[in-house]
């Protein structure tokens, strides 16, 4: 018997194969049906996929055979290994040097046929063997030797396939470690940033309503330039804080909102205003979906349907049609409109498509960007109608 010598590039070859994480692992149905295939198609009692370790070989999938590994040493793939684009045929192992007296072919299994077709990366290292073996002298066809090689690139695919899902595995978890330290520094800050505010603000406005007369006109205008941007710094951090709970928010929860709940929160929070006219055109009596995350959506486009309207009447229609699949609802405004310039970026995050709304308050772009993103974790889509001077219409869909 010839024991099999190491590769020269050894090293590498076992720094491939144990970046696969596939050693010792659990048999596998896609592993399984290629070794069952192979040994149909050679008419072979064993099959293996063979992956040569440091000290032995390790079978993925095996047919025919009940030890799950051998010693190295004793491995016809460890020879096989060493011609990374040759398939390794012996016919009768009884017959040549380098088998003859291998307790694998004196003793059981008693082999005597071997062919072994190297599963090479793409840095033709070699992992081991797609092989067939059996107990009686053979000879394969041409036809069976591209078949087994076309199923040896099988394997290799499956294993390439296992790689490239670890390492998505590995980049998410760590995603989502940087997402949960991101977040809590977020809250952190946000906590650290509003209590000063807070108290800027809470001052300016004492300062103003105790001593404005005692200040010059200047001195006024600053205190209120002040508070004006304590209020936004103040709303800005908040809206980020919502944007980005969402991602660990859960949406799942599926609770129905009734038409006339629907309708009573809108006109509850802008029926006041005069100068708003609402029309409604809801068809179902219950929209059977995520209530409270319809309702947000639907309050934040009202929302700005009425801070950025340029009309002395704003007009709002809201439709909610429901079909076989979920919702259709339309938010529609006969507003300034938006301009084309904005339409590509408009629901970007800091992305505001006008310097400030009719209150003269500047926005910060997260608004929009928060309502897709909350359509868009409960299975549906959102798209808008704009022009310029004519109004907006955004519309979107959503499951039942």
């Amino acid at each position: 018997m010839i024991i099999p010598e190491k590769p020269h590039n050894e090293s590498e070859r076992l720094r491939a194969l144990r970046s696969y994480e596939v050693l010792d692992t659990l048999s596998e149905r896609e592993y399984d049906q290629l070794t069952a295939i192979a040994s149909q198609i050679c008419g072979c009692r064993m099959s293996l996929i063979s992956l040569i370790d440091e000290d032995r070989q390790w079978f993925k999938a095996r047919v025919g055979l009940d030890v799950s590994e051998t010693a190295r040493e004793f491995a016809f793939c460890a020879h096989a290994i060493h011609e990374p684009r040759k398939t390794l045929v012996v016919p009768d192992a009884r017959l040549d040097d380098r088998f003859h007296d291998n307790p694998l072919v004196i003793g059981d299994p008693h082999l005597a046929f071997y062919a072994g077709v190297p599963l090479v990366n793409e840095d033709g290292l070699s992992l081991g063997t797609l092989c067939v073996l059996d107990s009686e002298p053979k000879t394969l066809s041409e036809p069976q030797l591209n078949a087994l090689n076309a199923l040896a690139e099988q394997v290799m695919a499956l294993l390439e396939l296992r790689r490239s899902k670890l390492a998505l595995e590995k980049t998410l978890g760590n995603l989502e470690e940087k997402n949960r330290e991101l977040e809590q520094f977020a809250f952190i800050a946000a906590h650290d940033l509003k209590s000063p505010l807070n108290g800027i603000s809470s001052l300016t406005d004492v300062l103003i309503d105790s001593h404005s007369e005692m200040l010059q006109q200047d001195g006024v205008r600053m205190l209120n330039a002040i508070r004006g941007s304590s209020q936004q710094l103040s709303s800005l951090i908040t809206g980020l804080l919502d944007y980005y709970r969402l991602d660990s928010a859960n949406q799942e929860m599926v609770s129905p909102i009734k038409r006339e709940e629907l309708t009573s929160q809108v006109m509850n929070l802008f029926g006041g205003d005069s100068s708003v006219e609402f029309q409604f055109a809801i068809q179902p009596d219950t929209v059977n979906t995520h209530g409270p995350v319809l309702l947000q959506v639907l309050l934040n486009l009202v929302g700005n349907s009425i801070k950025y309207s340029d009309k002395a009447k704003t007009i709002i229609k809201l439709e909610i049609e429901e079909s076989k699949n979920g919702y259709r609802i339309v938010v529609a405004d006969n507003g300034a409109g938006i301009d084309s310039r904005f339409h590509d970026k408009l629901f970007e995050l800091f992305e505001t498509a006008s310097s400030s709304d009719r209150f003269g308050k500047r926005g910060n772009g997260i608004g929009l960007a928060t309502v897709k993103k909350l359509v868009n974790r409960i299975g549906g889509s959102i798209r808008f109608f704009s022009e310029l001077g004519k109004g907006t219409t955004f519309e979107f869909t959503i499951p039942r």
